[in-house]
């Protein structure tokens, strides 16, 4: 299968510090055709408000919403996780939350995200790694590529807190992408929402 056909069912998306500004760079703002549906965990204290979603969402034609239990996916629709809750990805595309105990000591945590994604999505998942200062996330990309998804890490020099994808890139030291955030960015507007996604 060729880049160019290659649309996935999902992408998700994980951060932590410095990941807020890579976000603002890589989220489509509009496209002139239909988006995978994006799941997004950015690590933020329980007890702080859930304003992700309004902050992006001013310059994006993209639907931005805090991600409801049992909510099912939709294509040009990007989803954040809550504070305090873990946000998973169900095999019939729907997103669950759970409080179970914190994950690299984060709830959310992005290797909750992604080992679930990869457990729904398989090769048809976009995961995406950014700026941060904890190796949350490492262990979900090596899952990731077992499971035949693609994996896009945002190259350490250009993140403000490069922990994160140094860690990733020790789990997974080929990446299919390892980019900038302006070149991601062009990744993700150039992705195509999966035809195919219920086949």
């Amino acid at each position: 299968m060729t880049q160019a056909a290659w649309n996935p069912q999902l992408i998700a998306i994980g951060g932590s510090a410095g990941s807020l500004d890579v976000l603002r760079t890589i989220l489509p703002r509009r496209s002139d055709h239909p988006l995978p549906p994006i799941v997004i965990v950015v690590h933020v204290p329980a007890e702080g408000p859930a304003l992700l979603h309004e902050l992006l969402g001013e310059r994006s034609s993209l639907a931005m919403k805090q991600a409801d239990d049992k909510e099912l996916l939709q294509t040009d629709h990007v989803y954040f996780a809550p504070p305090g809750y873990h946000l998973l990805i169900e095999k019939n595309q729907r997103l669950a939350l759970s409080v179970d105990p914190a994950v690299n000591y984060s709830r959310p945590s992005i290797d909750v995200l992604f080992e679930s994604a990869a457990n729904a999505c398989g090769s048809r998942l976009l995961a995406v790694l950014l700026s941060g200062a904890s190796e949350d996330g490492a262990r979900g990309m090596a899952k990731v590529t077992a499971a035949g998804g693609r994996c896009a890490i945002q190259t350490p020099e250009s993140a403000s807190s490069p922990l994160m994808p140094a860690a990733a890139l020790e789990r997974v030291p080929l990446p299919s992408y390892l980019m900038s955030p302006d070149a991601l960015g062009e990744l993700l507007a150039g992705l195509k929402a999966d035809a195919d996604a219920s086949a």
